[in-house]
């Protein structure tokens, strides 16, 4: 467990790193985004890395390491606006997009953690098709959910789903090497 430890926070070391350098560049225009649009921005991300997984030809310069990183992002941004809802301008300094950041980094790992315990690391024999292909199942469901104006009978809410897309993209980067 100490090394999936060491990774999944080299990870999103990288990830955050990168939210901070697009925080000084633009600020927190992402805030007024809707859950809809960040759910259909992580949906494109997933279905380019799957086409790079299945076509041997890409002709844009990004390639799944960028991808996954920008579906932990949005997805981090998304557990963001479900908990302090949409805005109309961008309404948050550097120094709370961080903070809130890292408070959605931090319950992301204790679920894994938790899941880990009781997985035991399953995720390690899983192939990286295997993890995009998941990714996209939850973001279906995540869409169906937004479709329904959030109502689920049995099914856990928008932000376990997200929650769980965070962790798959994390596994991914670490079988990929980053």
């Amino acid at each position: 467990m100490q090394k999936t430890l060491k990774q999944y926070d080299n990870v999103t070391s990288v990830c955050k790193s990168l939210f901070e350098k697009k925080l000084h560049d633009y600020g927190s225009a992402w805030r007024i985004l809707r859950l809809s649009s960040l759910t259909d921005q992580i949906f494109i991300k997933a279905q380019r890395i799957r086409g790079l997984q299945k076509n041997s030809v890409q002709k844009v310069d990004e390639g799944e390491f960028e991808e996954f990183i920008g579906i932990i992002n949005y997805s981090v941004m998304a557990l963001i606006q479900i908990e302090k809802g949409i805005s109309e301008v961008p309404d948050m300094n550097s120094n709370e997009c961080v903070d809130l950041y890292d408070t959605m980094i931090k319950k992301t790992r204790d679920l894994m953690m938790n899941k880990n315990h009781d997985y035991g690391e399953a995720w390690r024999e899983m192939r990286v098709s295997s993890l995009t292909d998941l990714i996209l199942q939850k973001l279906l469901r995540v869409k169906q959910i937004e479709d329904n104006e959030g109502n689920t009978l049995v099914s856990e809410g928008i932000d376990a789903n997200y929650t769980d897309i965070i962790n798959y993209a994390i596994f991914a980067l670490i079988h990929l090497k980053i």
